[in-house]
């Protein structure tokens, strides 16, 4: 926990200082997009996140913690003059202690990947996508995955304005296949988000990433809140982030009380 919370409070003095740096580029049409793609999770933009997340109390005696690392590459396609295809894979590394207790586990989770298909104009002012989304069973200890394959559609919409991002973001997984004794998967999940981009092109956003099981009929619904600053190390542009969150909602034996999350995105601009 403290190791946690130290990396949290180092990168947010990072960001800090990374500011004056930043602004004297502030007024720069090449930062102030580059600034508006990061926010939108469709933009025609090659980035490579690595972002770090920490809860605890988890279990039946609240003495669980997980900590997981989500390698979230990015990669869009354009598809003739008119549409782009945007991969977003989420390969989580996962390491948990004492959620079942006595018990620890380190490995990979299972993958999830989605194909969003969005006009490369906006429609009325709005960012549209849409396309499926695979789950697949790639965990390395039956504890960290479902053991099924799973799929479903998935869709965003989004506004961006004077500085203002909004919308949301929603899929639904169903499992179709996979270990016969391990339960089946149905869940939604649901992402409304809204950030602002300040002119040192420092970047608040609120969000939650919230999943309803079907099954258990049982929500998980984290507040996020972020602050990301766009830094350069040489030419190559990165965004950093620091972050807190806390679970409003949890599922039996799930997390309860603040989380934390830091990210570094990697960009690889045209």
């Amino acid at each position: 926990m403290r190791g946690v919370t130290l990396a949290a409070v180092l990168l947010a003095m990072v960001i800090a200082a990374a500011v004056p740096a930043f602004a004297q580029e502030a007024g720069t049409d090449a930062a102030a997009e580059l600034a508006k793609k990061l926010a939108n999770p469709v933009a025609s933009l090659i980035s490579v996140p690595l972002q770090f997340n920490f809860d605890e109390n988890y279990g039946a005696d609240d003495k669980g913690s997980k900590l997981v690392l989500n390698i979230q590459p990015v990669w869009p396609f354009s598809l003739g003059k008119d549409w782009n295809l945007i991969t977003r894979t989420i390969i989580p590394l996962a390491d948990q202690r004492d959620i079942t207790p006595g018990t620890d586990q380190s490995g990979l989770g299972d993958i999830l990947q989605s194909f969003f298909f969005s006009p490369k104009e906006p429609i009325g002012g709005w960012v549209l996508a849409v396309g499926p989304v695979f789950l697949y069973p790639t965990a390395s200890d039956e504890v960290l995955g479902g053991e099924k394959w799973g799929a479903g559609p998935t869709a965003l919409a989004l506004k961006q304005a004077n500085g203002w991002t909004y919308g949301v973001l929603v899929n639904h997984i169903e499992s179709f296949a996979g270990k016969d004794d391990r339960a089946d998967i149905s869940a939604t999940f649901i992402q409304p988000f809204l950030s602002y981009i300040t002119k040192t092109k420092t970047t608040i956003g609120l969000n939650t990433e919230s999943t309803y099981d079907w099954n258990n009929e049982q929500w998980a619904v984290p507040l996020n809140l972020t602050i990301s600053q766009l830094v350069k190390v040489g030419k190559m542009p990165l965004s950093l982030t620091a972050g807190v969150r806390y679970w409003a909602k949890a599922p039996v034996n799930g997390p309860e009380g603040l989380g934390f999350r830091a990210a570094v995105t990697f960009l690889f601009p045209k």
